[in-house]
Formats: structure tokens, C-alpha cells, sequence
């Protein structure tokens, strides 16, 4: 015989009714300007230049597709961006994760201190860096280069990661690690093969955080990546679609368009593993 399901009291149903709504309407707002894009991006440049802007498009158009596509430098700036992005969020999940676990699982002086400047470089504005790293790069000749934007994202990225990963590493009982131990393991085979695999889901979040921060990126990109313009990523190239006679808005949203996919699909991919990763990993600090 199927279990019966407790039906809710209608008082309960009405209480949870402006939350619902309230919802409903965070859910709108956050999602009409991507619409709006999506939407424009298949306008026909009289559309979207009527003073009578339409909610659903009238009539529906892949010229700002092809013209983006196009474009100069869409194929170059999109392999630099990936490569940026890729190499900053390997290379902050292979220091953090060690990180991570010296913090959560040894015991030595100065690991308070540690966190606490884990904390304070996560609160930090990188934005107020941009003309200090501008200066180290130019004396050091690394201006117009990407490993320079690969380090950066990095820097910008690993406290989050350092934060998140030992926050999860923390709700891993040590007594697994142990059991492999006694077993045989070392203490590295032991976290390996042991807790290495649970860590998965926050590993995950971490990842989609750094992806979506260093993909995004503008500031850095725009002042550091001067003279070469080979070796700029998608935000800046973004840019290059307003000029002195106006700004092709067909084109400009049919890029973005474009631009927004890969961290949309990634989400997509990971989006149950990016949620328990994040619970898991505010559970303890």
C-alpha cells in the first residue's frame, strides 16, 4: 500500500505564499538581462534600434552570430582564454589542495595566523592592485604576456579555494586516512586514495568558481595585454565591437551570447556537484 502523503494546512500554504513570490520575482530580475540579450542577439538591427522595443523578437536573424563569429581575432582570443582560465584553475586547485590539507588535518604554530591572511587576501578589492602588478610587470618584462594573466587569476582565485577545500577536508573523518594507514598506505597514499575521492564535490565548486572569475575577468586583461593584441582574451575582444560611429549591438549581444555558453555549460555539467560541495564545504572552518 503507497504511503500517504501529509497533506499541508492551507494557513501553511498562504504563509509560504509571499515567499514564493518573492522568489518567483528574485528569479525574473536576475534572469531578464540575460534574456534581453539572448533576445537581441537574433533581432534585426532595425528592431533593435526601434524606439518601440519588442519583449519577443518579431522577426528572427543569425547575422550577429556570423558577423562575431567572423570578426577578427574571435578564434585566437578564444583558444588565450581558455588556456588563461584552464592553467589558473590548475594550478590554484594543485596549491590550495595542499594547502587545505595541512590546515585541516596537521597541527603547527602559526596556522590561525595562516587562515586569517587566507581571509583578509579573500576580502581584499584585486581591483586596487591592478596599478601595483602593472609596475612589477613592466620592470619585470612580463606585461603583454598570458602566463602574467595565468598568475594573476591564480593569485585571485586560491584564497576562495583554500577556504572551500579545507572547509570540506575538515567534514572528511580522519579515521578513513587512518584505516589505510594501518593498512599500509602513507600518509600521502592514504589521503590519495582515500579522501582525494570524496573531495570531488568541493573540488568541483572550487573549479566552477575559479573558471567563472578568471573567464570573466576584464580589468587585467584590458591594462596588462597592451601592445600585443594576440595575446588578449574574450572580455577585452568584446570591446572591440564599439568604435567612434557607435556600438554594433546585434553583434556585441550575439558575442556575449556566445561568451556566456561555456561557464553555462559547465554549470550545467556540475551543477549537482557544485551545491554539495559548497554545503559541504561551509559545514566547518
Amino acid at each position: 500500500m503507497p504511503a500517504v502523503r501529509p497533506r499541508v494546512p492551507v494557513r501553511s500554504r498562504l504563509r509560504r505564499l509571499p515567499l514564493h513570490l518573492a522568489a518567483a520575482v528574485t528569479v525574473v530580475v536576475c534572469l531578464f538581462p540575460v534574456y534581453w540579450m539572448i533576445s537581441t542577439a537574433f533581432k534585426p538591427s532595425a528592431d533593435i534600434q526601434s524606439a518601440d522595443p519588442r519583449l519577443f523578437p518579431h522577426t528572427w536573424t543569425l547575422d550577429h552570430f556570423r558577423r562575431a563569429v567572423e570578426a577578427d581575432g574571435f578564434a585566437l582570443f578564444w583558444r588565450n582564454s581558455i588556456l588563461v582560465t584552464l592553467g589558473a584553475v590548475l594550478l590554484a586547485l594543485l596549491v590550495a589542495l595542499g594547502a587545505a590539507f595541512a590546515v585541516a588535518r596537521m597541527r603547527w604554530k602559526g596556522r590561525r595566523q595562516f587562515m586569517l591572511m587566507v581571509f583578509i587576501a579573500q576580502m581584499a578589492p584585486w581591483e586596487s592592485l591592478i596599478i601595483p602588478i602593472y609596475i612589477i610587470s613592466r620592470d619585470t618584462d612580463m606585461l603583454d604576456r598570458l602566463p602574467t594573466l595565468t598568475l594573476i587569476y591564480f593569485m585571485i582565485t586560491l584564497p576562495f579555494t583554500i577556504v572551500v577545500l579545507r572547509g570540506f577536508i575538515a567534514t572528511i573523518p580522519p579515521e578513513l586516512e587512518e584505516a589505510a594507514q594501518v593498512d599500509g598506505c602513507t600518509r600521502t597514499g592514504a589521503f590519495r586514495r582515500v579522501a582525494l575521492p570524496l573531495l570531488a564535490p568541493g573540488l568541483m565548486a572550487t573549479s566552477l568558481f575559479g573558471f567563472i572569475t578568471a573567464w570573466n575577468e576584464f580589468a587585467y586583461a584590458n591594462f596588462l595585454i597592451i601592445k600585443q593584441q594576440d595575446n588578449r582574451t574574450l572580455p577585452v575582444w568584446l570591446s572591440s565591437f564599439q568604435n567612434t560611429f557607435g556600438t554594433d549591438w546585434g553583434a556585441t549581444m550575439a558575442a556575449s551570447t556566445l561568451f556566456a555558453l561555456p561557464a553555462l555549460v559547465i554549470f550545467l555539467l556540475l551543477q549537482r556537484h557544485v551545491t554539495s560541495g559548497f554545503a559541504a564545504g561551509a559545514v566547518k572552518g
